[in-house]
């Protein structure tokens, strides 16, 4: 029988049909992954959480050492961070009345003279930590002229556990306000804000500095103006573009949370009622003063009153 005859439509569809017959099917919206990036991105997921890890790791002062490399880190000029940790570790050890901290104390000593301020500051704390260390207390009393005043103001705390009051001034400073200088003349390329929380170290403004004694050359140099405390920029003496002079105050920082707060318990023991102007501030109700602060403040107050009414 005679097949009907197709209709145009039929016939287009069938022309269509055998045209397309060998093309290949069409791709899946889901494309198959090859091994090779599957591998390139399980290293990279891998490595986006290894390696916040790995800085913790060697950044983290509670990390417990193991002799050798306390003798090691100690030792470790490259890396003052490692020379912390050390110091940090021991202080622990010391402060548990461990004998075997013992046979570190001379390291201690030689530290107390390190180029770099923060070990400097970080030893002077540690040699706090037992009052009977052969030449602690003499090395303390050297640090008390330290050029750093957070170095001087944590020698005179740990003076306090050896039954010494002669760091007290050094104290009574850790409450006041730090006088940021420029240490050159030249012209202010940039600042930080007033108000900004920063760390001890943190810089406070860029100073371009004229290195010839005819400004209008070009010989220059760029010299950073840190802080010597963490705290918070109470004020700022100059503006972009100003120009300053060698030793003329650039801006204060206000002492931070913990500074004050230590400072408020060693005056507790040892203050003396000339100390209560500077005490007083840290009583006031505001939001940059912390509530232990100011009750800190209070206690500290009343001791020295009691002492010097008997």
């Amino acid at each position: 029988m005679a097949s009907p005859p197709s209709s145009p439509e039929n016939g287009d569809q069938s022309e269509f049909r055998a045209k397309n017959s060998s093309a290949p099917p069409p791709s899946s919206p889901h494309h198959k992954m090859s091994p090779r990036n599957r591998a390139l991105i399980f290293v990279t997921a891998w490595l986006i959480v290894l390696m916040p890890f790995l800085f913790w790791w060697n950044t983290w002062f509670g990390r417990r050492l193991p002799d050798k490399q306390i003798t090691e880190y100690l030792q470790d000029e490259k890396h003052p961070r490692h020379i912390q940790h050390a110091l940090i570790q021991l202080g622990e050890r010391m402060s548990h009345h461990d004998a075997g901290a013992a046979r570190w104390y001379p390291e201690l000593v030689r530290l107390a003279s390190h180029p770099v301020e923060e070990v400097r500051n970080t030893d002077a704390w540690v040699m706090g930590q037992d009052t009977s260390g052969p030449a602690f207390h003499e090395t303390l009393l050297k640090m008390l002229q330290d050029p750093s005043p957070m170095v001087r103001g944590n020698a005179a705390l740990s003076l306090i556990l050896f039954g010494d009051n002669s760091g007290r001034p050094h104290i009574v400073a850790l409450l006041q306000p730090a006088g940021i200088t420029a240490p050159a003349a030249g012209r202010v390329i940039d600042e930080d804000k007033v108000g900004t929380a920063i760390h001890q170290g943190g810089l406070i403004a860029k100073l371009q500095v004229d290195r010839s004694a005819d400004a209008s050359q070009t010989d220059q140099q760029v010299t950073e103006i840190r802080s010597p405390i963490a705290g918070r920029i109470r004020s700022l003496s100059v503006a972009p573009g100003s120009r300053v002079a060698a030793g003329a105050e650039v801006a204060t920082v206000d002492p931070g949370d913990e500074q004050v707060w230590e400072a408020l318990r060693a005056l507790f023991i040892i203050g003396q009622v000339d100390d209560l102007p500077a005490i007083r501030p840290y009583q006031r109700e505001l939001p940059e003063i912390s509530d232990r602060v100011r009750q800190q403040a209070l206690l500290t107050e009343k001791s020295i009153r009691e002492r010097a009414s008997h």
